[in-house]
């Protein structure tokens, strides 16, 4: 029996399709450095702030690969930001890695009834949550997710960036289930991933959910996995599956 519900964040909640994710960090130092010269604070050329910062992040990826964890972005702009000298509030550390990714949360879209299904969802007695592999920090995610209105429909929003895990590795599911106070059995993932999403919540125990994306079109789709092209399918198929639970 199907409890709990468990998305992914890109391309699943919110489909990104593919993007130049280059151009749209380039475009978000733009809004950041704007932000903080506004701010009074005494700044480098555009060009040192940019690739400062493009420079540690980039190597932050690269060694998240490596190592199987995440990191906060966060916490890597107030790092540069202290060798540049700069004194900012919290908030406005915020503010800076917000700006850093509004232009690709701009290019974000979700689906037009997506409330209407949540809510369906939440109506059957469901609880939500989120499961997301993520260098950005939880208040941007969190923000975009009340742009949109979607935030208190997630008692459970966990981001790699967060965790000493990142998806696949079964203990950020493990922790996810630990959390809902669930059975992995009890709960359903949705991703777009087969290498991450689909394959993590198999080892885990739970069911998984494939969304129709860019991310999976044209790979061959273990038979034991359900798949969707839209979320607003949810409703039907959790019903389905705890009818024959």
């Amino acid at each position: 029996m199907i409890k709990a519900i468990l998305f992914d964040f890109g391309d699943t909640l919110f489909t990104f399709g593919k993007v130049n994710i280059r151009e749209y960090f380039k475009q978000g130092a733009y809004l950041s450095y704007d932000y903080l010269l506004h701010s009074g604070v005494k700044m480098p050329s555009f060009r040192r702030y940019l690739y400062l910062n493009l420079a540690i992040i980039y190597f932050r990826v690269a060694w998240s690969g490596l190592s199987g964890k995440d990191f906060d972005s966060t916490r890597l702009l107030r790092f540069v930001g202290s060798r540049l000298g700069f004194h900012l509030t919290d908030e406005q550390w915020q503010e800076v890695a917000w700006l850093w990714y509004k232009p690709l949360s701009d290019h974000a879209i979700v689906e037009p009834d997506i409330r209407d299904t949540l809510t369906k969802l939440r109506d059957m007695g469901l609880a939500l949550g989120i499961v997301s592999n993520t260098f950005l920090n939880n208040a941007s995610l969190n923000r975009h997710l009340q742009i949109f209105g979607l935030l208190d429909f997630f008692s459970l929003r966990m981001y790699s960036s967060e965790t000493s895990w990142r998806k696949p590795n079964i203990r950020i599911f493990s922790e996810a289930a630990k959390r809902l106070k669930l059975a992995p059995k009890e709960i359903a993932f949705v991703g777009d991933r087969l290498d991450t999403d689909i394959a993590g919540a198999l080892k885990a125990g739970m069911t998984p959910i494939l969304k129709a994306a860019h991310s999976n079109e044209g790979k061959p789709v273990p038979s034991s996995v359900n798949q969707i092209n839209s979320l607003a399918d949810l409703p039907d198929l959790i019903k389905t599956l705890n009818k024959g639970a």
